[in-house]
Parts: structure tokens; sequence; C-alpha cells
């Protein structure tokens, strides 16, 4: 019996040796230790659905190799601190769909460039002096304080704030008296047989026009205030009283009805603009007609921040953004007046800092409502501080980028001040992002789509250091859940297929995520499906825009909730195959036998184990083992340790 032990522990050392030499590094980037928990059952946070109708299964990584978390990833894992749980796609009630993209094809949309031209003013000081409003932050409790932004503005910074209340305060009021004497023009053209006096108009809507929006005049020195669109309005109008005469619905036109052509607009613009020469006498405005709007000027030309950042933001807008650091150029150089701000990025290793702490609590009750009492320091560390991946130290030899391996906190800071930090991981493969937590006060500045192009220009950036650094992982895509289609405006995205795991293209897979919510991608690639063309797909990222939830668009990782060990079920029973119509993943082909199981520090294939087992435990213990191996693959099943205690 002795001699049969013998044997037994010789096998299972030459076995944990190889498994040892084929994890991609070997012993230098260490192993992969997991405790397996098997399915998990719990409430939805996306469908609300109440019950237990999230499925998924779950291990505890007590360590965990950046090439096997890779491995995991492309099988349509995640992680929330030491915990990886893997949603079973063909159960739950919300599939989640893991989605990349490739950083070299990444192309901006009009709305991302526009997050880059909006931070680029901000640095620059000429965003206009509403975001300097919002730099004053509020405590958790409610009070008031001034940051070191408002502290540090100038004495010209804040004079131009003062002028520019007390211009919202003089202006505003004239709005409803510009309007009612817009309405007495359309009414004066009424009385006069212009306009059939059956004709319902619309009520005049005028509207003050931003700093960053106005145009310098070229005939003259003022300054476009205010604009009216009701000649676009009228027209129509018109346009309707038109059938209405070839219908016979009405028998009497008006001159304008019988006279003006395709182009009404511009000379019911002109019209109204000639019957508002008193207006301008009176409040000191000059009215003007262009392209069929109304536009007022002040008779004064305003020389100040504002109108000089408007005509440098003209000339920069030709230039599409970039996620290159260069895209930010010091404008505020041209105007001493101007207060060109600091901005940095730090990528440090994941461990607990109380300024970020500190931030992530604001972020979580001003943001997501949490109550205090859920912001707890120690869930935050187990959320995101604690990490089981294995660090791998730079090696200059172009297959680790200068910062390694492993999980980081990229932390954004403007002036000093920690605005913004991203949870990640880097891989092998990819930047997986895993979380973002920014200053509510700084919802304008949209820092979740601001970091995820940070994050691809990292990508990009450095791939010369790690040429198989190709990809960014933006997390799980859940078609049924509104709040998470904002991850398709980055593309050309892909999404994992739930039974092949292959990368199939977001616009061959939408079409069919429209009409069910789980899908074997891969046989719709294979079916060659239709590819959407890009302006459906921009109209698709402005329709689904995250900036509708929290009132900004910069929860892009929201998915990964912390949790706990108190929904895992311990039964082994079987998916219902009856209750559903989809195509379920079969058992991966393999004998559970060459499973490697970890007992202390003692590795062994579980073949070597098997007849340890009294045949109910065998059997339990098989099942479980298939189903693991289900999960994670028949490679990594014999490559990870299965932690038996």
């Amino acid at each position: 019996m002795s001699e049969k032990k013998k044997m037994r522990s010789e096998a299972s050392s030459s076995n944990s040796n190889r498994n040892s030499n084929s994890s991609g590094g070997g012993n230098s980037r260490g192993e992969t230790v997991v405790a397996d928990v098997g399915r998990r059952r719990n409430s939805c946070g996306y469908c609300k659905s109440g019950g237990p109708t999230s499925i998924s299964h779950g291990v505890w990584a007590r360590s965990l190799t950046v090439d096997d978390y890779q491995a995991l990833l492309d099988r349509g894992w995640r992680r929330s601190g030491c915990f990886l749980y893997k949603p079973e796609m063909e159960k739950t009630c919300c599939p989640s769909y893991t989605i990349r993209l490739r950083a070299g094809e990444f192309v901006p949309s009009k709305e991302q460039r526009r997050v880059l031209k909006r931070m680029q003013r901000f640095l620059d000081g000429t965003l206009g002096r509403r975001s300097d409003d919002l730099m004053d932050t509020t405590d958790t409790s409610g009070v008031s304080q001034t940051t070191t932004f408002s502290q540090s503005r100038s004495p010209a910074t804040m004079k131009s704030l003062r002028d520019n209340l007390e211009e919202k305060n003089k202006t505003e009021p004239l709005i409803p008296y510009m309007e009612s004497q817009i309405d007495k023009a359309v009414q004066t053209c009424i009385e006069s047989g212009d306009v059939c006096s059956d004709v319902q108009f619309p009520k005049a809507s005028v509207k003050k026009v931003a700093p960053v929006k106005r145009k310098l005049s070229t005939e003259g020195s003022e300054d476009l205030l205010f604009t009216s669109s009701i000649s676009f309005q009228i027209a129509a109008a018109i346009r309707r009283c038109r059938k209405d005469v070839e219908h016979g619905k009405t028998s009497k036109l008006g001159a304008w009805e019988s006279e003006l052509a395709a182009d009404s607009p511009k000379l019911i613009a002109e019209k109204l603009a000639s019957c508002l020469n008193n207006l301008a006498e009176s409040s000191g405005f000059l009215v003007r007609a262009c392209n069929g709007h109304i536009n007022f000027y002040s008779s004064e030309r305003q020389v100040d921040e504002d109108s000089v950042v408007s005509s440098q933001n003209e000339s920069k807008q030709s230039t599409p953004g970039s996620c290159s650091k260069e895209s930010f150029s010091s404008t505020a150089q041209g105007n001493p007046e101007l207060k060109r701000r600091r901005f940095e990025v730090r990528l440090k290793r994941s461990s607990f800092d109380p300024e970020e702490y500190s931030l992530y609590r604001r972020y979580q009750i001003r943001v997501h409502n949490d109550s205090p009492d859920e912001v707890a320091e120690s869930s935050y560390r187990r959320f995101l501080v604690d990490t089981p991946l294995v660090f791998v130290p730079p090696s200059g030899d172009l297959t680790v980028p200068p910062c390694g391996f492993g999980s980081f906190h990229q932390q954004y800071l403007i002036d000093g001040r920690l605005v913004a930090v991203g949870v990640v991981d880097i891989l092998p493969k990819c930047l997986s992002s895993k979380y973002l937590f920014w200053d509510p006060d700084l919802a304008f500045l949209s820092l979740g789509k601001y970091s995820a192009l940070q994050e691809i220009g990292w990508i990009k950036e450095n791939q010369v250091h790690c040429p198989s650094l190709q990809y960014y992982y933006l997390g799980y895509y859940i078609h049924s859940c509104n709040k998470m289609r904002y991850k398709a405006a980055y593309r050309p995205s892909e999404l994992l297929c739930p039974l092949r795991y292959q990368w199939v293209p977001f616009d061959v897979a939408k079409p069919l995520l429209d009409r069910k919510r789980y899908v074997v991608l891969s046989d719709i690639a294979a079916e060659n499906g239709e590819h959407l063309s890009p302006s459906i797909l921009e109209n698709y990222e402005e329709q689904n825009d995250e900036k509708q939830f929290h009132g900004s668009n910069d929860i892009f990782v929201g998915e990964d909730e912390e949790m706990d060990d108190s929904d895992f079920e311990d039964s082994d029973d079987e998916l219902d195959l009856g209750s559903s119509d989809v195509q379920l993943p079969k058992v991966e082909s393999g004998d559970v036998g060459n499973v490697l199981i970890g007992l202390k520090e003692v590795r062994l294939r579980y073949e070597d184990l098997r007849e340890a087992f009294g045949s109910s435990e065998r059997r339990f213990m098989e099942t479980q083992l298939h189903r693991y191996m289900r999960a994670v693959g028949t490679e990594l099943s014999e490559r990870m340790v299965y932690s038996l205690g």
C-alpha cells in the first residue's frame, strides 16, 4: 500500500510541474488558486426583478495570474475584488456579454470629440464661468465648502464672474419682453392682411446664446446675445394652410401664404425684423434676420473672456479631437487673464488611499444615492482595493509594459486635486476597465467618457513597449439594460459569443439582440450578418447616451457589484432543459480526472484522489468539477488550482 501511495505522489508531482511550466510565464508569474462556490442566485440590479433571477457561477481567488485572468475574461468572467463570477447566460434574467474594442482601430464619435474639447477648454480656462461655479463643492453633510479652485481665482477672474452674474440678472428678464414683442409683430402682420387670421401661429420663443457659441459679426462691432427661430414655425403653419386650401378646407390666403417660396423662413424673418425696430430703439438691441433666425445683438461691443474664447474655439473645432495628451493646447498663454489649470494622470498599483476613499464616498452618496452606512471603508477595500492578481514587474523585453501587469488605480488630478479614479487591470492582451468614480461637482466634464478615451489612448501609447497589448475591455454589455448600452458607442466593438467564445462585431450582433436577450452570437457571424451603417450607430449612441443617468454619462463599468457568499447554492441540480428554447452550451469535453486539485501545499490531479472519496462523495465531487470545468474550460481547469483546503 505504501508503494502505491509513493507512485501516486510521484505522478502528481510530475503533473504539478507540467502545470507550472505551461502557465504562460512559468513560476515567475505565480499560480492561480481558486475556491469554487458554484452557482449563485440573487436579485438583479438591472431589471430590478426582486427575486433570485440573476444566476452566475462564482469562485474566490486566493491568487490569480494575469495570464489566467486574461483567459477567464475571454470566457466571459469578471472580478469584484477577489471574487470572480460568470453569468450563466442561458438562465440569467439579464444576459451579460463581454465587450471589447481594438484600441488601434478606435474612431471617436462626435460626442466623444466634444468631451475632449470641453475638457481642453476647461483646462485652458476658457470653458466659461459656470464651470468655475461648479468647482465649489459640497461635502456629504450638505455643508458648502470653497475648494482650492475658488481660492486660486485671480481678482480679474472674480471680477469677470461678478460681471457675468450681473449681466445674467440684467438680461434674463428681457427674454419674456422680447417674446411678447415678436408676438406683437406677428399680430401686426395679421392685421395688415399679410397673414390669414385663421392660421394658428405658435407663441414666440427667445433663447439666450451661450458665450461659447457666439460669433462676432463681420459687419459691425455688435455681439450676438439672443435668437429666435419663430420664422420656421410660422413657415410650417403657412404650408399647412396651403394644403387646407388645396383640399377645400379654407378659401382664404394672406399675401404671405400666396407668395412665399420654399425659402420663406428667410423672408418671414426679414419681415418680422423690420417690424421690431421699435424694440431695438427702446432696449438697446440691434435686430437682424439671419438665415431664417431673428437675432438680437448688443449695440455695444462686449469684449470679454467669453468672446475671445468664442473666436479661438471656432478655429480649434476644425481639428478632430485626439485621445493623446497633445490635444491639450495652452490657449491661456495667449491671454494672461485666463488661468491654465494643471492636469495630471497618475497610474499606481492598487492600494488603499484615504483621499481616494473620500472621493468614492462622495461619489456613491451623491451620484448613486447610497446611504453613508452603505459606503464603509471595509466594503470599499473588498470591492476596489483587494485584488488576487499576481503583480508582474516590467521586463524590458517588449513582453511587459513599463508599469508591469496587475491591478492599478489611475488617478486624475486638476491643480493637485483628485477629481477621478479609474480602477483597471492591465493584462497581457488588454486594459480591463473595472470601475470609475469621480467628483460629482465636475459632472459637466463627462469624466466617465473622458477617462475611457484616456485609457484607450494609454493602450495605444504602450503598444510600443508591449505589442501584445491591443484591446480595451469595457466589462459587460447588457442589451436589455439602457444604462449599459452606451458602451457600444466605443467602436468598432465586439461582443463575446457565450457558447463558442468567439468575438463577433457589435453591428452584426445588435439586430438579433433587439429581438432576443440570449443569442449564440457565433451562429449569427457564420450566417454573414449585415453590418450597420456608421450613421445608424451614431444615432444609436445619441439615443442611448448614458448622460441621461445621474445627470452625466460617466458610469461605464458600474456592473461590478460587491459580492458575498450568502446566496450560493450547494445543490447539484442541473439546468432545466425543458424550460427554454435556447441552445445550451455543452459540458467541456475532457475527463475531470485531469483537474488540478490543491490540498494545502500539495498539488494533485483529481484522478489521484478519486479513490479517496466514497461513492456518494465522489458523485457529488465530480458533479461540481464538471460544472467548474464547463465554466472555466478544460485548459484552465488543468492549470488553475482547485482548492479543497
